[in-house]
């Protein structure tokens, strides 16, 4: 590849595109990165580290109106919007200094610039020069999207949020994806009255029907009032805040909006269909199993593509493209029971199959499932259960999907992954001792299923 002022130039300095400069460097590729933002990506800087501190933050008020039950008495707490922001800063900052340490020390060259692709070869920087490299690599991720209804420009997207001067005490969330029950029950916690308006009958279009109405109703508990069915039809300035008028004929007054109605991938005015890349109606960039677009010479992972737009998954696609192209071993990415989290609270954990879409896979599932009052709450008096679902495919006795509703759900779905990918089955599961006194143990005391459902087609047989 000589003759390349690069053997791999990066465009986007997210978890993809830092994880593959890392390893192509370390086979020995000459490598910079570009990044017009901050070092850290969507993830670090406003997606998943902050909101994950934010979440925390947020059941500080549950842990203690909950003491008093466990004998302590506490004064009145109160909460410092600015403090939290300025926390949070602080440490994101801390993070993406690590990031371009780590990218330094691996001997890439970080450019802190726009970069667009401007041939097969080639990039242009936003001051104008002109680079060359063997290979192009497109890690710029994703960014909000929005509706389009009069006054939308006035709503919050999750990248402004984290940053507001002052608290809303009124929010209104629009939308019912991780994004928009995340916030809601982040500032439905802080103290906020909150609302969420989304043209669902439920929130999660995708996940298991219980998480979703389980959670729809821990939203409604904590105070998060629900217009499912509902969208807003204008927003306007008003004196303090936002005027909404919804399509049902209502109006609210909030002090900020938010538009959490999904993402979609950052391809706009980077050179690429010049160049030739091809791509999916909604700015998607195609690849294959190697993540090759249609040139020879350039590449994607992460959101970008519009795969499975999460952090862990761009940051193994990142690993296998450098490996594959510059560390002489072909590596593919197995998209199969990859576990997911919604940090809400209560807290969803997931892997594999809804149950919706394993009767359609496989027809016909024993179904065990389990709902109980965790220890914590039977002094708190706190009014939460957990929730907990097995789904068995009947014919190979397989665990296909794993539900989990309550505290650290994320944390037992990651567990639950490893046995799954495993191929485990029910009995495998059965086999395991149970932990007590602990949450977990549940997963292997469902002894009996609590119903058999068949997919239509399968009635009867």
């Amino acid at each position: 590849m000589t003759g390349y002022d690069y053997d791999l130039f990066v465009i986007g300095a997210g978890s993809g595109g830092v994880r593959a400069a890392r390893i192509a460097a370390s086979h020995g590729a000459r490598v910079a990165v570009a990044e017009a933002f901050r070092v850290g990506g969507t993830c670090v800087i406003r997606g998943c580290v902050p909101k994950k501190l934010y979440v925390l933050a947020s059941r500080f008020r549950d842990e203690f109106e909950d003491a008093k039950g466990f004998g302590w008495s506490l004064d009145e707490p109160s909460f410092e919007w600015g403090e939290l922001v300025a926390a949070k800063e602080k440490e994101i900052t801390r993070l993406e200094r690590i990031y371009a340490e780590n990218l330094a020390r691996a001997g890439v060259a970080i450019i802190g610039q726009r970069a667009v692709v401007d041939g097969p070869h080639a990039v242009r920087l936003a001051d104008g020069r002109h680079i060359s490299a063997g290979k192009i690599l497109i890690a710029t991720g994703g960014a909000p999207t929005s509706v389009d209804i009069p006054g939308m420009e006035l709503a919050l997207t999750s990248n402004e949020i984290f940053d507001l001067p002052e608290f809303p005490r009124r929010l209104l969330v629009i939308g019912s994806g991780y994004i928009a029950v995340e916030f809601a029950a982040i500032f439905a916690r802080l103290g906020a009255s909150v609302v969420m308006s989304f043209r669902a009958d439920l929130p999660l279009r995708g996940f298991d029907h219980d998480l979703r109405r389980l959670l729809a109703e821990a939203l409604a508990q904590s105070g998060v009032a629900m217009l499912p069915g509902v969208t807003p039809k204008s927003l306007r300035r008003a004196p303090g805040g936002l005027t909404v008028e919804f399509a049902n004929g209502q109006s609210g007054e909030f002090d900020a909006a938010l538009a959490a109605t999904g993402r979609a991938p950052a391809t706009a005015g980077l050179g690429l269909v010049a160049a030739g890349v091809r791509l999916q109606k909604n700015g998607a960039v195609c690849v294959d199993s190697f993540s090759r677009t249609s040139v020879e010479s350039i590449f994607a992972v992460g959101d970008v593509t519009d795969r499975i737009n999460l952090t862990p998954v761009a940051i193994r696609e990142g690993h296998a493209f450098a490996d594959t192209q510059f560390g002489g071993r072909e590596v593919k990415v197995d998209y199969d029971l990859v576990p997911s989290a919604v940090f809400t609270t209560p807290e969803i954990g997931t892997v594999g199959c809804s149950e919706e879409e394993a009767l359609r896979r496989y027809g016909e599932l024993a179904v065990y499932e389990t709902s109980f009052r965790p220890m914590k709450a039977t002094l708190s008096g706190r009014a939460e259960r957990v929730f907990m679902k097995l789904l068995v495919d009947c014919a190979s006795e397989r665990v296909v999907g794993a539900h989990i509703l309550g505290p650290e759900a994320g944390e037992m779905a990651q567990l639950i992954a490893i046995s799954m990918k495993m191929r485990a089955k029910k009995s495998d599961f059965d086999a395991a001792m149970a932990l007590h006194p602990t949450m977990a143990e549940e997963l292997v005391t469902m002894r009996n299923p609590s119903r058999l459902v068949k997919a239509p087609g399968e009635q009867g047989k």
